[in-house]
This record gives C-alpha cells, sequence and structure tokens, in this order.
C-alpha cells in the first residue's frame, strides 16, 4: 500500500511534490452527467491558496486544469484527472535543509524509510502540505455531489492562542468566515489578526483548532464495526499535515463528565431527534441525521526564523539550522479549507456505499437540482 489513495467506491490518489512541475488528483468513481468545470474547482481552491498577509507569501495562482472525464461539460463516469502547476516554487530556499534535516517536519522519518539518498529536500517534497491543494480540489467535487442531499460542509478556526469561541456560531457566521483573510467569524477576525501579526514579527508560529459543521447530513451513513463513518472522518482528518487531535460532539469534554450530564433527550418530530446534539450527529458510529460536529488541533508549525538544533547529515555530528523561506504563520488558516474537503469526500463515499449519492449516473434531474444548489453556495456571503 503506497498511501497515496483515500476511499471505496468514490477513490482520490493524489501525486507531486511542494517544488516539483505539479501538484494533481485523479479521482475514480465520480458518476456520470455531473455538470463540472475548471471554475468550480477553482472556486474552492481560490479560499487554500497561500498569498495574503497573514500566511505564506508564496505566489500560486492554483488554476486547476481537467484534464480527463469530462465531455461536453459533464462528468463521463470515467477518472478525472486534475493538474495544478506550480508557479512559484524556490528550491535554492531549501540547501541548506538538504543536509540538515528539520526539527519538527518529517524529514528524518522519510530520510530513515525512504533512504537519504531519494529524499526530496524541496520543502519536503511529498510531505509537504503544497500536496494538500490536490485535496481540495477532489473536494470541489465532493462538496459539489453533497449538495444533492442539501448537505454543506463549513469550517472556522474556533481557537488559536488565547482567542476561544465558546459557543459553535450560526452556521451562516462559519460559512461565511470563508472570506475572511483568517478563517474565523467577523466578530473575532480582528483579534485573530492580531495574534498572527505578533507571532509573525516574533518569527514564530502558533497553533489553531479547527471546528467542522456538517449541516442536513444524511442519516445512517457508516458501518459497524470497523467502518464507523466516525473512524473514517478522523482517518481522513489526521492524514492532513499538522493535525495533532481529532474529536467530535462533547470530544475531550467526556473524561470530566458525569453520564446524568451527557444524556441526550430522543423526540420525534416526523423523525427522531435528540435536543442537544451531544453526540455531535453520530452515535455507534453511524450519523443520526443532526448536524455532524467535528473539532481538529493543528500544531505550530516548524518552520519557524528562529535558529533551531539538528544533525548535519554529512558528519551525523550537531549543527544548527536557519530556516528561510515562505511559511504560514497559523497553518490552520489554510487548513480549514483543507479539512472541509477530507469530510467532504468521506462523507460522499459513505453516501455512495449507501446508496444515497449515485455510484453510477445522475439524472438530469440529479443534475440540475445540484447545478442549482452550487450557485446558491457560491453566491453566498457575497
Amino acid at each position: 500500500m503506497s498511501g497515496n489513495s483515500l476511499g471505496n467506491l468514490f477513490k482520490i490518489t493524489t501525486f507531486g511534490e511542494s517544488h516539483g512541475k505539479a501538484i494533481g488528483v485523479v479521482v475514480d468513481g465520480v458518476p456520470s452527467g455531473l455538470k463540472l468545470s475548471d471554475e468550480d474547482i477553482f472556486f474552492e481552491l481560490k479560499y487554500r491558496r497561500p498569498g495574503n498577509k497573514y500566511v505564506s507569501t508564496r505566489k500560486e495562482e492554483d488554476k486547476p486544469q481537467i484534464i480527463s472525464g469530462i465531455f461536453n461539460g459533464k462528468t463521463t463516469g470515467m477518472p478525472l484527472a486534475i493538474l495544478i502547476e506550480n508557479k512559484d516554487p524556490m528550491p535554492l530556499h531549501y540547501e541548506e535543509i538538504k543536509h540538515k534535516p528539520r526539527p519538527g517536519h518529517a524529514d528524518i522519518a522519510y530520510i530513515e524509510k525512504y533512504g537519504y539518498e531519494n529524499w526530496d529536500y524541496r520543502g519536503g517534497g511529498r510531505s509537504s502540505a503544497r500536496e494538500t491543494v490536490a485535496r481540495v480540489a477532489a473536494g470541489a467535487i465532493a462538496k459539489k455531489l453533497l449538495l444533492l442531499n442539501n448537505t454543506i460542509v463549513a469550517g472556522y478556526i474556533k481557537a488559536s492562542g488565547d482567542l476561544f469561541i465558546e459557543e459553535t456560531p450560526n452556521f451562516d457566521e462559519i460559512l461565511c468566515s470563508r472570506e475572511s483573510e483568517v478563517r474565523t467569524i467577523k466578530s473575532k477576525e480582528e483579534k485573530l489578526k492580531e495574534i498572527i501579526e505578533k507571532i509573525r514579527k516574533e518569527g514564530d508560529s502558533i497553533g489553531a483548532m479547527v471546528e467542522i459543521i456538517v449541516k442536513n447530513p444524511p442519516k445512517s451513513l457508516g458501518e459497524p464495526v470497523f467502518n464507523k463513518l466516525k473512524s473514517d472522518l478522523a482517518k481522513s482528518l489526521l492524514s492532513i499535515p499538522g493535525v495533532v487531535g481529532f474529536e467530535y460532539g462533547i470530544g475531550f469534554k467526556s473524561y470530566k463528565l458525569k453520564g446524568s450530564e451527557v444524556m441526550d433527550e430522543i423526540y420525534y418530530d416526523g423523525k427522531f431527534r435528540f435536543r442537544k446534539n451531544i453526540s455531535g450527529g453520530i452515535l455507534g458510529g453511524i450519523s443520526t441525521g443532526e448536524d455532524i460536529i467535528l473539532r481538529i488541533a493543528f500544531k505550530p508549525t516548524s518552520s519557524i526564523n528562529k535558529e533551531q538544533k539538528t544533525i548535519d547529515m554529512n558528519n551525523l555530528k550537531p549543527t544548527t539550522l536557519s530556516i528561510i523561506g515562505r511559511h504560514d504563520p497559523c497553518i490552520a488558516i489554510r487548513g480549514v479549507s483543507v479539512a472541509e474537503s477530507m469530510v467532504a469526500l468521506t462523507l460522499v463515499d459513505h453516501s455512495m456505499l449507501s446508496g444515497i449519492i449515485p455510484k453510477v449516473k445522475l439524472t438530469d434531474q440529479q443534475s440540475d437540482i445540484i447545478e442549482k444548489r452550487w450557485s446558491e453556495f457560491k453566491e453566498k456571503c457575497m
């Protein structure tokens, strides 16, 4: 197993390195009849792009090219291949790293697994977060397919440094955080900007907690015992570079609560409902139809402008490293889009396994419904 693929019926395989010619993804299992364009993919990619003052200054257009699987503006049911060129690599920034693996990065792990002579040290090669642009490209397709059931995935930065948003904001606030330069709700935007600016001036970085909400998720997604929805979501989200923690519902708060405090009243209003949704929309690893609520923790990136101790691979003696280049002071800002995509990809795969989204072909009516809702989704918050 290469570890470069994800999914069962809706399967993605990403390829490319941080400073190679391009990043790309092959998406297999997209039903035929879905209206799809480069512009649809770019709509999601633009929220992950580097370039503003609060993230990496690397200048990438991230313009996608769909090079297979489309005919007359619709998917054919064959594999979709999407290519995103690397326009602004600067491998010269990594010449010192060639002999000095970076503390906190995957460098030494890749060296020991694949061999020092085979290690692509340019920005971490395949282990770089640059790879996630391919996930967001595939996630755009997944997000569009989920609209068949009016399911929407949205995330925001809930906490970073001394910023913490106690109550989950309303869904429109979360969705519209995509327009924020720091990917948080409007009322907390200036506070987070101050945190990021201070950290950047210090030559340091900071972590963050991202919360993802799934509105109108299909119920009954997930299989016992080892293919639970929660375990597949955890795998997808923990595969994101820099993610070090995952929880859903009340999550890690559980350790200090009593059973009587987390009992969630079941009621019926035409369908079974839960009064407080304490479980975050998942019980027994199966979706209940309530909003799915997830949170992940991003660590601070180790690429900082402070001297670090490491080993010189030429002589295996201690040395120091000063990292230069263009790095995110808070990787979670662009990580929100990646997390949304990983959730969407997982939900589409489970929806196909459950027969909720067609595996082979969309009807014209289904395609039109998706296209109408996609247009509304794109125009929201404008």
